[in-house]
């Protein structure tokens, strides 16, 4: 370890790696995790698309919807032991978020609070004026999507993070950034680091992706009983990571807290969606992990250094969301004697119903749940002695979707023998993702700052 090693570390927490995940190892680390910041990345590429919808639907919506559920939970611990919370929660709206979490500080008697929205990510109008952009996944014009387009919102970096926190912000509340953004602006913030000095931007980024997952680093889905075993999984602590100025940092969790950290851990998150290791592209630099060292240094403690990066792109990402029909879903369930048989007849007959009606599909998959759901084909010699039969189907028309739920239910005692425990007929709209580039100085990230005192 560098010189560094004699100065207090940074240390940052990870709250949550999706809308839904648990709150109470979160409120744990605030409590007694001595931490300086407590991240929380709850923003799925769907998500925003969804919350756009419900901006459009109510103006102070728009923000994940659990977004109180965790805050009211954890702001006033962060705040009794002065701990900054950075949070991509605002999905949509952002400003919403604040005030809402705002309402709920002073109806509680919780504060004072400085608080700061990051907005700019919205790019909606600006792609409205480009319609030949290509689509990255298919290279197809953006025109192809705009009728039906939703949401777009670029993917903003640390940047615009760490003049919200310039502000003297004790809660950072955005939209669409990047996950590792979330964590390295509060090294950037702590140390002063320059937005160019590219190994301390790699060095961020790393402990970013590390994090970012939360409990995928100190144990979550890592679990496999007999080979990867993980002590006391219940009660799996979230992760943290000490960060010295040089960019060195260690990743480690909660004395008496369930899970494990260390290099089998550290090293399975690490290559999670990392498409090429030696360029890692994100809105703060271009990452290479391919010279990266890792050492455990001590019981769930894993120090790490030697991250590389090149100069960030002049692009921004951005996900585009839009709908795309809707899945009509039903499920039923055969057991007994020829349990599969009867269930693979019962999906020819909800089909054959579907195309007299008149409906069509675009998709329509059947799967046997336990036996083909997952893989595509047999992977067992015997069949199962009951069976959980799922017919899905897509469609640009929400009636033909609401019939397959009807049709399968309609099985109980219009199909073979011994069906039961039908599901309600379940249709979904489809909201799909897809991407374009944009230059950056189209875009205007800024921040908006909210503040009371008791």
């Amino acid at each position: 370890m560098s010189a560094a090693a004699s100065i207090r570390p940074l240390r940052i927490g990870a709250g949550a790696s999706f809308a839904d995940d648990r709150i109470a190892p979160a409120v744990e680390l605030a409590e007694r995790g001595a931490l300086d910041y407590l991240a929380f990345e709850c923003l799925a590429e769907r998500t925003v698309a969804r919350e756009n919808q419900s901006r459009l639907r109510n103006p102070r919506l728009g923000y994940t919807p659990r977004l109180m559920d965790r805050m009211s939970r954890v702001l006033p611990v962060a705040l009794k032991n002065q701990v900054r919370v950075v949070t991509n929660m605002g999905a949509a709206n952002p400003i919403a978020a604040v005030e809402l979490i705002h309402e709920f500080a002073q109806g509680e008697g919780v504060g004072p609070l400085h608080s700061a929205a990051v907005l700019g990510d919205d790019v909606a109008e600006l792609l409205r004026g480009q319609p030949g952009l290509p689509i990255m996944e298919t290279g197809e014009p953006l025109e192809e999507l705009l009728p039906r387009m939703v949401s777009a919102n670029a993917y903003l970096g640390a940047d615009v993070i760490v003049r919200a926190l310039a502000t003297g912000a004790q809660l950072v509340v955005t939209g669409r950034v990047a996950d590792p953004s979330l964590y390295l602006a509060a090294a950037m913030h702590h140390y002063g680091w320059s937005y160019d000095d590219w190994p301390r931007m790699a060095a961020g980024t790393v402990a970013g992706h590390l994090l970012e997952c939360c409990a995928q680093v100190s144990g979550g889905c890592f679990a496999a009983p007999g080979r990867k075993e993980v002590p006391d999984l219940a009660r799996l602590g979230f992760p943290y990571i000490d960060m010295l100025p040089d960019g060195d940092f260690t990743v480690s969790k909660l004395e008496g807290t369930g899970g494990r950290v260390d290099l089998a851990t550290c090293k399975e998150q690490l290559i999670y969606e990392l498409h090429d290791p030696a360029a890692y592209i994100t809105p703060d630099c271009v990452l290479d992990i391919t010279e990266l060292g890792m050492q455990q240094v001590g019981p769930d403690r894993v120090r790490i250094g030697g991250a590389k990066a090149l100069p960030r792109t002049d692009t921004y990402k951005v996900t585009v969301g839009y709908t795309d029909g809707f899945i009509g879903e039903g499920q039923i369930s055969y057991a007994g004697i020829d349990a599969v048989a009867r269930a693979e007849l019962a999906a020819s007959v909800v089909q054959q119903r579907l195309a007299d009606a008149g409906h069509r599909y675009s998709e329509v998959r059947v799967d046997l749940i336990g036996i083909d759901s997952l893989h595509a084909g047999r992977v067992c010699g015997q069949d199962p002695y009951e069976v959980r039969l799922r017919i899905a189907a897509r469609t640009t028309d929400r009636k033909a979707a609401e019939a397959v739920g009807f049709e399968t239910r309609a099985l109980h005692v219009n199909g073979p023998a011994g069906g039961a425990g039908g599901s309600d007929p379940s249709v979904k709209e489809v909201l799909a993702v897809q991407s374009v580039l944009i230059p950056r100085g189209q875009v205007d990230p800024r921040v908006t700052i909210r503040e009371f005192r008791t």
